[in-house]
């Protein structure tokens, strides 16, 4: 736990002061400037961690609102600030001072963050895109070709109240006509109570043939087994560990679904069991299989699974962090093939974590038409 704290308070140490560096120190400001510009930086970086706290561990909204957007606010700053010192190598070749120079590149590094902000707000706040993906099983039977399968994840339904959103991101689900309709987890941040109007229009969701839910991580953050059980009572299925077989055409699939890889760390008994989930199932039908991580893959593979639908990454969310993403997931967004078997979609979520801002990671709702090798 201290290294832990340790590595936390020198990452934020970081981040603020690199960008106090650039912006306010180093321009060579009035004394003045340079004492309001410190005393802001130095007030949100001891104030950060105190509103994170009461937000995300105590459950107060306004506190978490704030610091997720001082989150997101310090991150896209810290990574133009580092990003515009490739302004001032030119500049130095020039007959500028160093103090014009360090100007320039603080108004460069204020500028584009400023510009990307405000579009990533817009970005995250807007409905999804649709993204259309098709997808050949080698081993699913003609009677089920062209089968639609419709993905959401990642809603996380959180201290924004989004009950509007979540309405007409539903509105666009129920005019994809999906025959399955997955939400593979990260529903919401907080309790069932707390976020219920968000949720609320998940229960109109319509499917011809199935909807089926997975927990996420965040579920393990609070109340797992309370959403599990609110999900059922909306009238999904809560593939916790099991499978379903759906028919069409005389041909069937196997949809399955796991827990979250974090479950069994989460003092609810919960866990991923692929043998579990799977028990029982025709060896020779295809298997779809939901399962929150992209790390869940490897196991997805061993157990013969034709296609692995997933979320957790957010497609990273704020660029360049699906740099950091990749270094613990597999796959970032999009359709990989992992095995002889196995593939794996990725989406990029229907929702945002934490920063209301999207940066160059494109918020989605994917359909994915699964078609016949024999077609």
């Amino acid at each position: 736990m201290v290294a832990f704290a340790a590595v936390l308070v020198a990452v934020e140490v970081l981040l603020f002061g690199l960008s106090w560096w650039t912006l306010v120190l180093a321009p060579g400001w009035p004394t003045g400037v340079v004492v309001v510009g410190t005393v802001l930086f130095v007030a949100a970086a001891i104030g950060f961690p105190v509103l994170m706290n009461l937000g995300h561990r105590r459950a107060n909204d306004p506190a978490a609102r704030t610091s997720d957007v001082l989150l997101g606010v310090i991150g896209v700053l810290f990574v133009w600030c580092t990003l515009a010192q490739l302004v001032r190598l030119p500049l130095l070749a020039t007959d500028l001072s160093g103090t014009a120079v360090s100007r320039v590149v603080a108004a460069v590094g204020l500028v584009i963050t400023i510009v990307l902000l405000a579009w990533g707000y817009v970005e995250a706040m807007r409905l999804p895109r649709v993204a259309e993906v098709s997808v050949r099983l080698d081993r699913l039977g003609a009677g089920l070709d062209g089968l639609r399968v419709v993905l959401i994840t990642d809603t996380h339904y959180g201290p924004i109240d989004r009950a509007d959103w979540s309405r007409r991101v539903i509105d666009v689900v129920n005019e994809l006509d999906g025959d399955i309709v997955c939400h593979t987890g990260d529903i919401a941040d907080g309790s069932v109570n707390a976020r219920l109007a968000q949720a609320a229009p998940l229960g109109d969701v319509r499917a011809t043939l199935a909807r089926a839910y997975v927990t996420g991580n965040h579920e393990y953050y609070g109340e797992a087994q309370a959403w599990m059980d609110h999900m059922a009572q909306l009238g999904w299925s809560t593939l916790h560990n099991r499978h379903l077989v759906v028919e069409r055409g005389g041909d069937r699939l196997v949809v399955a679904g796991v827990d979250d890889r974090t479950a069994g760390s989460s003092g609810t008994g919960h866990r991923a069991d692929h043998a579990a989930a799977l028990a029982g199932a025709d060896p020779d039908l295809p298997v779809l299989l939901l399962a929150h991580q992209p790390q869940q893959i490897s196991l997805a593979v061993e157990h013969g699974v034709d296609l692995q639908l997933s979320g957790h990454t957010h497609g990273g969310q704020i660029w360049p962090f699906h740099y950091l993403v990749r270094l613990d997931q597999p796959s970032v967004a999009g359709l990989t093939r992992h095995g002889d078997r196995t593939q794996l979609y990725t989406s990029r979520g229907t929702g945002f974590w934490g920063p209301p801002f999207r940066v160059f990671a494109p918020s989605e709702i994917t359909v994915l038409t699964l078609r016949s090798g024999a077609a």
